[in-house]
């Protein structure tokens, strides 16, 4: 994209008011399944033999969370996160896959479908492993964004299958952009703008790119021409502080739930509105901006509408959280007071919300 229109694109947010708290465009309210959460948790009878370590693990041992999930065959399809408790960093990720067809229940496979290998992705992966997946498709194929983590820097990477189980990793998902220059950029959480087909998320163009939300401290957007090659988009304001210089599209806000980080949750979706994003948050200190109602470190969810015409134009902000932890499972585990949503499914006309709790379990929310 010509630096011109990114220039317009910064225009259009300077000169538009953003509007906080309408309900209207959102995707709705949610209700905590208090009968069946956590739907999932660790399991310690399940091994797997990790090619890395050349042993056998227990994969899914110390904590299960975060999972994307998708529906396929008239089934919910759930990719999750799960951790062993082996090695530096007690907690391996592997992607586990389990399946439903009441989005209640799942049936677990008893061995993860994608992993650390001895492969060309392992400089990236290990030890830390694969984390924190988004799923969407196009055309029969489905395209996973995770989160390769070496035990230093976090990297967003990009897979592709046509049948879940089997996958071919494509490396980093800006390995190729301006030269290789990202390659050593803190990156993660890679939301890609859909619209919902038939229970299906497929990833669709806008203005002949596809366009995809990514970051922690910030949101920023990509654009990519085959959804396996990406290219930030940049700021063209030269005393940018930002080291590889990427436009905000929105950050946090002093005083609110999400005064600290803000992250992609989700696909991004294409509604009659915009695109609605839903996204992940923490909160600061309460005595130093955070929201004063919140522990330090809570994780929250909010929603965001942006311009479905000019995709880095935001136009509303939830002025308030959705979900936040309030339930024993999400206020104690291995990272206290987190909620952090990335499944989103809408199975027989009803939205299903699929959030890891306290970095430990996996719990839904329903719009009833």
């Amino acid at each position: 994209m010509a630096k011109s229109l990114y220039l317009l694109a910064l225009a259009f947010i300077a000169s538009s008011e953003v509007v906080y708290g309408i309900e209207e465009w959102t995707i709705g309210n949610f209700t905590k399944q208090d009968a069946v959460n956590p739907v999932m948790g660790p399991r310690d009878n399940t091994t797997f033999f990790c090619p890395v370590r050349q042993e056998i693990v227990n994969w899914e041992k110390k904590d299960v969370f975060n999972p994307t999930a998708l529906v396929r065959d008239g089934k919910i399809h759930m990719l999750y996160r799960a951790e062993d408790e082996v090695g530096a960093f007690k907690g391996t990720s592997r992607i586990g896959l389990a399946v439903s067809t009441d989005g209640f229940t799942f049936e677990r496979e008893e061995e993860p479908i994608f992993y650390p290998d001895n492969d060309d992705a392992n400089i990236y992966e290990w030890e830390g492993g694969c984390e924190d997946p988004r799923i969407v498709e196009l055309n029969g194929t489905y395209y996973l964004t995770y989160t390769g983590y070496d035990g230093e820097l976090a990297r967003l990477m990009v897979a592709t299958s046509f049948d879940l189980r089997n996958w071919t990793k494509h490396g980093l998902v800006f390995g190729k952009a301006n030269n290789g220059s990202y390659e050593n950029m803190w990156s993660k959480s890679g939301a890609v703008v859909t619209t919902l087909q038939d229970e299906k998320f497929v990833a669709t163009q806008i203005n002949g790119k596809f366009w995809m939300y990514f970051g922690e401290s910030n949101i920023y957007a990509a654009t990519s021409e085959d959804l396996i090659n990406w290219t930030p988009v940049v700021d063209p304001n030269e005393e940018s502080e930002d080291e590889y210089k990427l436009l905000p599209i929105f950050g946090p806000r002093e005083g609110r739930f999400d005064s600290d980080i803000v992250e992609p949750g989700p696909q991004a979706i294409i509604r009659e509105e915009g695109i609605v994003l839903i996204y992940n948050s923490r909160n600061k200190n309460p005595n130093s901006g955070g929201d004063p109602e919140l522990p330090l470190g809570t994780y929250s969810a909010g929603q965001v509408l942006l311009n479905v015409t000019s995709p880095t134009q935001l136009i509303g902000r939830t002025e308030n959280y959705f979900i936040t932890p309030d339930r024993d499972y999400e206020i104690i585990g291995q990272v206290n007071n987190v909620v952090f949503v990335e499944g989103l499914v809408n199975y027989k006309n009803k939205w299903h919300l699929y959030y890891g709790t306290a970095d430990s379990k996996i719990a839904l929310a329903v719009i009833e």
